[in-house]
């Protein structure tokens, strides 16, 4: 995983996760037409649940560095999902019954670009080589963007997310510690272990391919019966 000989950058990385990472894109077609140039810009395949899955598909972001080789990226599965998931629904929202559990019930797949250590892009550090640690990061941050605990006001909440996020960082720099399951997935339809945690909020996995790392997190749907598939075409997370 990249940690202490970048710390500068993955501060950087962290704001984009929470920032980006959970942003989808919204907007009229020439909006869409651009972030999926982003996409197109990466030099890694790109990675979604398989056909097994018959719901909505939504690009993310691709996110690059500075000299803008795109370095990973994310694609959700279901709908965005509201922040608050604990907090009392309103009226109008409890009479749609299911519509309204649709908010919780998502998946989304995050793809990291298998890169060798390098130098960071202001040439001032080393960065480690991209690891399944990496895809587990980022997919275990993006859960907590995601995730505000209903009797937690701005300030506390603030509070509560820089603790996870810390802790977040910590599991995914030690995917062989006890909070971590080994989890049999489909990846173009080859068995692949993943890491996979859970907990009250969501849960997270994390395991790597021949060519890149993927991470993945989500609430409502089960994490057991996925597969992940390459993205043929990403005119199908479009709308």
């Amino acid at each position: 995983m990249e940690t202490t000989s970048q710390a500068t950058d993955e501060v950087s990385d962290k704001d984009e996760v929470s920032e980006k990472a959970e942003k989808p894109v919204r907007g009229d077609a020439a909006a869409q037409s651009k972030a999926v140039d982003g996409y197109l810009k990466a030099t890694f395949p790109w990675y979604g649940l398989d056909a097994a899955y018959t719901g909505p598909r939504t690009l993310m972001q691709a996110v690059a560095a500075a000299d803008g080789t795109v370095q990973h990226g994310a694609v959700r599965h279901g709908s965005e999902p509201a922040v608050r998931p604990e907090s009392p629904a309103p009226a109008a929202a409890a009479d749609e019954g299911e519509e309204g559990d649709d908010r919780q019930r998502f998946a989304v797949v995050i793809t990291v670009a298998a890169s060798p250590a390098r130098r960071s892009g202001d040439g001032t550090g080393q960065l480690d080589a991209t690891t399944a640690s990496s895809a587990a990061w980022l997919a275990g941050s993006g859960l907590l963007a995601c995730t505000w605990p209903g009797q937690l006001d701005h300030t506390l909440r603030d509070d509560w997310l820089n603790q996870q996020t810390e802790t977040a960082f910590e599991l995914a720099d030690d995917l062989d510690s006890p909070e971590w399951s080994t989890l049999s997935l489909p990846v173009d339809g080859v068995p692949t272990p993943f890491r996979y945690r859970e907990s009250e909020y969501g849960w997270v996995l994390a395991g790597s391919t021949d060519s890149v790392h993927l991470g993945a997190y989500g609430r409502g749907m089960s994490a057991y019966g996925l597969g992940f598939a390459r993205i043929e075409d990403l005119r199908t997370y479009e709308g």
